[in-house]
């Protein structure tokens, strides 16, 4: 691949009236030889050796670069650091490069707003490059919106489609998407993965409530549904609908795929099928999936550079040490994630022959956060923005504590709030906050209203150094 061709523009493309259509934005044959969907990718490239796999990542990767180059949020950075993009004449050169969290992510937005300076495109010239935006939350108090480009979007599909495949989900399978279709880009992955790039036949159910609980059970059973995409702890709460019907999980469903982020020894028990993990995030889709052997996550590495460091010092761990992923994404034309140091912690295995063939390297499962991020039913939620909704109101205090928690088989979160109102007022209180909590993030928060020093022994202040606002009781 070279130039803007190995990225999917077509020469030559005649736009009527100013506009290029979708269909005539990505050349799909070489989008294909470049990143092949399933089944051809686990006959071709999942086999690379590790040379191949080093010169194909070489070469996107300074292509990459150079797109990277021309946004200013990269090129400012690099330009500060003494890096640039004709420096990477190895793989081992990007340890050159600065990173980034979604810290500078925030400062772009507020210095840029709406859209901040690290975006590849830009909405006025969507009559050219057609666009679709999705946020990433809206957990940090703000939302983080990202562009994806349609040859984005149908790339990221292809990884998608992957990891489905890997999981079990078979061309021509019946699919429910039970996942939220909101500002994020999850549910809307899914779909484009499922109907574009495996023939799947997606039922676009959504959550429970959009489409209750027992009418996606009778649906997932009527129409021979292989798979159900949603949560690990929704998946649960239908088997247990499921039985409430008189139904059991492992005897009356064709359930066979299990493509679900949560517990996955009970999911397992409870579906009798096998679950595998995974791990992506919503800048760059699907990263990495485990295969049958369950000795680590391959990292689709055609796609990806995936790199450890120590989160408190951004320096280079060594293979086994468990740290903080750097992702550098090589296959995106618009907004680059190049030395996307995303907080969560893992560990990369050394380049190896894995017992199923792939000489793909491996990562370890998501081990938890560097920073206070919580990974709640598969949304981005931040402690310090749950408070700041939670404290914004005449009868608050500034004061709260955090506490994710588990119940039965789902995973929630409570905020503790201190406030002044009299306490006859404290039950409207309650769940006018609820109320924004939900309206503000997505998710329903349970709150918990304190009298002033109520909370005092949550948050230690009285004997560390500046007060706790967070715990994670999941064990």
């Amino acid at each position: 691949m070279s130039g803007e061709a190995a990225f999917g523009f077509p020469n030559g493309v005649v736009m009527a009236h100013g506009i290029r259509r979708p269909h005539e934005a990505v050349d799909y044959e070489a989008l294909v030889r470049a990143y092949p969907p399933p089944p051809e990718y686990f006959e071709s490239a999942y086999y690379a050796s590790p040379e191949e796999i080093e010169r194909v990542q070489l070469a996107r990767l300074r292509e990459r670069a150079h797109r990277a180059y021309r946004i200013p949020f990269h090129r400012n950075r690099w330009e500060r650091a003494g890096f640039h993009p004709d420096d990477l004449e190895s793989l081992d050169d990007l340890w050159r490069a600065p990173s980034y969290t979604v810290d500078d992510i925030r400062q772009s937005i507020e210095s840029h707003p709406p859209f901040g300076d690290y975006q590849g495109v830009r909405v006025d010239g969507a009559n050219e490059e057609p666009l679709r935006v999705f946020m990433s939350g809206a957990t940090t108090g703000a939302a983080r919106p990202t562009f994806y480009t349609q040859w984005d979007r149908e790339a990221g599909a292809i990884l998608t489609a992957r990891a489905l495949y890997m999981f079990g989900i078979r061309p021509g399978d019946v699919v429910l998407n039970a996942w939220a279709y909101s500002t994020h880009n999850g549910a809307f992955s899914f779909d484009e993965a499922v109907h574009r790039w495996l023939n799947g036949v997606v039922l676009t159910t959504s959550t429970g409530n959009v489409t209750s609980s027992r009418r996606q059970v009778q649906m997932a059973r009527d129409y021979q549904a292989t798979a159900i995409l949603t949560t690990g702890d929704y998946m649960l709460r239908l088997a247990e609908v499921a039985r409430e019907m008189g139904l059991d999980p492992k005897e009356d469903f064709n359930i066979r795929a299990l493509p679900n982020i949560g517990d996955s020894t009970k999911l397992e028990a409870t579906w009798g099928v096998p679950s595998y993990q995974s791990y992506g995030f919503h800048e760059v889709q699907w990263v990495a999936v485990e295969c049958p052997e369950r000795n680590g996550l391959h990292v689709f590495e055609d796609a990806f550079v995936v790199q450890v460091v120590d989160p408190e010092t951004g320096e280079r761990l060594p293979d086994g040490e468990t740290g903080s992923l750097v992702v550098t994404e090589i296959y995106k034309t618009g907004s680059a994630q190049f030395r996307y140091n995303i907080m969560d912690l893992s560990f990369l295995y050394p380049r190896e022959r894995c017992a199923c063939g792939s000489w793909l390297r491996r990562i370890g499962p998501f081990a938890g956060r560097g920073d206070n991020m919580v990974k709640l039913r598969g949304v981005n939620v931040w402690p310090e923005a749950i408070g700041e909704i939670a404290c914004d109101g005449p009868l608050m205090d500034p004061d709260y504590f955090v506490r994710a928690i588990r119940e039965g088989d789902r995973d929630d979160m409570v905020v503790h709030v201190v406030t002044r109102a009299d306490r006859a007022q404290w039950g409207a209180l309650k769940e006018e906050t609820e109320r924004r909590l939900q309206e503000s993030l997505g998710l329903k928060i349970g709150v918990v209203l304190a009298e002033p020093r109520g909370i005092d022994a949550l948050t230690e202040v009285e004997t560390s150094p500046k007060p706790k606002r967070f715990r994670d009781e999941r064990g």
